[in-house]
């Protein structure tokens, strides 16, 4: 049984089927990655898992607990955590602010902004902001507006606004997009970082191949809306279906 369970779940739009009884089973303390091309569900099991979306059949359990029917806050309160495309940070404020918002929000179930008034009499917040900034390599960026920060700091913020949380699920939803190479390698190795210092579980979606078998122990591939093939990444490079479902019969994985 894993930390997250996917049994039957489907999800229609009018009269497409985005998603089509899809069994998932992420395992505690691994990097497990979904793939898949453009228009697979990808995205939309995403939703289904913390609360922007309700399946229309079949279940979503997470540490033992149904998601289903709760909002997006409840389920973050879970311990579940999510990493946007786009980053989603707030750009008008400080790296600090920004990180003392998950703060608030993790030690009173809520956010509440009358909170930030008295943000400096929060020492204990404080520091544990402070630490989580260090731990990601930011705090010597404390005090500099997120908007002046490049993509891929904007990313290893809202990293860092997940973690402090405490999450015991990560999900990451195309992390490195529209980043350099540099910054891709860079969080990388933050992820690793994470993965091996943190008792936490990691489920991607990723376009970057580099990406995900540089990190994922396993693989799920769909294809229109249901799972082709679940393996580990050396058997996932030299299965034929997913080089024809998703890189072409020509390409290499």
């Amino acid at each position: 049984m894993g930390i997250l369970e996917v049994k039957g779940v489907g999800k229609r739009f009018g009269g497409l089927q985005a998603l089509g009884d899809v069994n998932l089973s992420v395992q505690e303390n691994t990097v497990h990655a979904i793939i898949g091309p453009n228009g697979a569900g990808k995205s939309t099991l995403l939703n289904c898992l913390v609360g922007k979306l309700i399946p229309d059949t079949g279940s979503v359990m997470f540490d033992g607990q149904s998601v289903l029917g709760r909002s997006p806050h409840e389920i973050n309160q879970m311990g579940i955590s999510r990493v946007f495309q786009t980053p989603e940070i707030f750009a008008d404020l400080s790296v600090m602010e920004n990180m003392m918002i998950p703060c608030f929000a993790k030690r009173d179930g809520a956010f509440r902004m009358h909170a930030m008034i008295n943000m400096a009499s929060e020492r204990d917040l404080i520091e544990k902001a402070e630490k989580m900034l260090s731990e990601v390599g930011m705090l010597e960026k404390t005090n500099m507006l997120a908007s002046a920060m490049s993509r891929g700091d904007k990313r290893r913020l809202e990293i860092a606004m997940c973690l402090v949380q405490e999450p015991k699920l990560l999900l990451l939803d195309e992390p490195t997009a529209g980043m350099a190479r540099a910054d891709t390698n860079n969080t990388i190795a933050l992820l690793k970082q994470i993965k091996e210092e943190r008792d936490i579980t990691i489920a991607i979606i990723e376009h970057d191949m580099h990406v995900v078998f540089s990190l994922a122990d396993r693989i799920t591939v769909l294809a229109q809306g249901t799972p082709l093939v679940e393996d580990t990444p050396d058997n996932i490079k030299g299965n034929p279906k997913v080089k024809e479902a998703y890189l072409g019969e020509t390409q290499e994985v």
